[in-house]
């Protein structure tokens, strides 16, 4: 009899533990789906922008925040869709392979659109019409015009469609390729390089902040700029257009303009 009992009193302490696991189980099971339900949520809930903080007056940093005529755009389309926009300040290529991976919504940096770009991402409409310029060391000029860059150290944003452009037309020395203008300024200062071939807003910004250097006379060509997506993504495509469409009509872009490119 005391063998019975024992044997049920195991029965039961086994059965007791058993279900207790399969509680836990489901515990757990609800917690991780809660967490992902949230997870998911959050994401949803915002639109991530992937830019290059050093091309003012398009996007450059004010105090611990990134600011600019783009973040301006990009904001304007986060409130159009109900999102909170956040901002990731990366490299001008990373932010390009960003997208295309689909780890960021879009950039918005100063992007020129051209056929290499276009088969591996989708453009928005043009927003801006930029200039292109050449600026050189004010003291000690290598290069006399826009004309004169055949044989010269011409610098460069990597990926920049200047880089591209200078590539493909112009038989130089050496192109320098930089990350950061602020380090190319630096390098045309101590004549490292002869010149830098830049958006005529940003150089205007960069000379103001060098005196030691100056930008010449004319253009070297004329670009405009688009947002870019992951290849596919029409739907937000779609969005992107409208804004920006809006704000053109509205006259809202050449207000951003003048309001990052007061002196």
């Amino acid at each position: 009899m005391k063998k019975k009992l024992l044997g049920l009193l195991i029965f039961l302490v086994i059965m007791a533990s058993v279900l207790a696991g399969c509680g836990t189980k489901d515990d757990t099971d609800a917690e991780e789906n809660k967490d992902t339900t949230e997870n998911t949520a959050a994401t949803e809930s915002k639109l991530i922008v992937g830019t290059e903080a050093g091309f003012a007056p398009y996007e450059y940093m004010k105090g611990n925040d990134v600011v600019g005529i783009d973040m301006d755009i990009a904001k304007a389309i986060a409130d159009s869709m109900g999102k909170e926009l956040e901002i990731k300040n990366m490299e001008f290529d990373g932010a390009l392979l960003a997208v295309q991976n689909g780890t960021i919504d879009f950039v918005a940096a100063g992007v020129s659109v051209d056929e290499k770009r276009q088969k591996v991402m989708d453009f928005s409409i043009d927003y801006v019409n930029s200039t292109e310029v050449v600026v050189v060391n004010k003291e000690n000029p290598m290069v006399a015009s826009v004309e004169d860059l055949a044989g010269k150290i011409v610098g460069v944003q990597q990926g920049n469609i200047a880089d591209f452009y200078v590539e493909e037309n112009i038989e130089t020395k050496e192109i320098k390729r930089y990350t950061k203008f602020a380090q190319a300024a630096e390098d045309l200062k101590n004549g490292k390089i002869d010149c830098i071939v830049m958006d005529q807003f940003p150089a205007e910004d960069m000379v103001a902040a060098n005196p030691e250097l100056i930008i010449l006379d004319s253009t070297l060509f004329e670009d405009k700029y688009a947002i870019a997506v992951k290849k596919g993504n029409t739907e937000l495509l779609d969005q992107i257009n409208t804004v920006i469409q809006q704000l053109k009509d509205d006259g809202k872009i050449e207000e951003f303009t003048t309001n990052h490119t007061k002196k």
